[in-house]
């Protein structure tokens, strides 16, 4: 994470930007950014997505404003912000998994939001998991499969589930009950 010490929420990293009139926020993405950009992006994004080489994705990642550090890992099918890529910054020896999704927008019906995303690094960011805008991901911090990262993951910690919860204590008490009786 950028700051250990930053004990502020995601919520108060979000940007929060009213769009006018009774449609939805999605209606006015055209001005929250430039469609030729975005297009650009999205076009990156698609080849990096079924991309197999590293170095490239993390070249052409870089191009679109993502701040890669050296010996990132993004799986197959992984998804960056198409809007926003400019937010994410993925630190050293990071695995993105297969099919994981990194968002840095949200569309509601009056407002978009916007945030950046750090995940810090040697984290490791399991298939099919999501992100969520403003989240922070401490440094060997793991999110489990088709988790929903919703808070912020301090560093050494494992998440999982829907919202992601830590699960270090679960996963050491359900060992320790599996080794066998205890003694009395």
């Amino acid at each position: 994470m950028p700051d250990d010490e930053d004990v502020t929420s995601r919520h108060d990293r979000i940007t929060r930007t009213p769009t006018p009139g009774h449609r939805n926020s999605l209606f006015h993405w055209p001005d929250a950014k430039h469609p030729v950009r975005v297009a650009i992006q999205y076009l990156v994004v698609l080849v990096c997505r079924i991309c197999p080489s590293l170095r490239l994705k993390n070249w052409l990642f870089r191009r679109i404003g993502i701040t890669v550090g050296s010996g990132v890992a993004w799986g197959l099918e992984s998804t960056p912000d198409v809007f926003f890529p400019n937010l994410i910054t993925v630190e050293e020896n990071t695995i993105i998994g297969y099919d994981a999704t990194i968002l840095c927008h949200e569309f509601l019906q009056d407002e978009y939001r916007t945030g950046e995303v750090h995940i810090g690094e040697r984290a490791m960011i399991g298939a099919g998991a999501t992100i969520l805008p403003g989240v922070h991901i401490g440094k060997g911090a793991s999110v489990a499969a088709n988790s929903l990262v919703t808070e912020d993951v301090p560093p050494e910690t494992t998440v999982a589930g829907v919202p992601a919860m830590p699960v270090d204590g679960m996963v050491n008490s359900e060992k320790r009950s599996s080794d066998g009786p205890e003694e009395q």
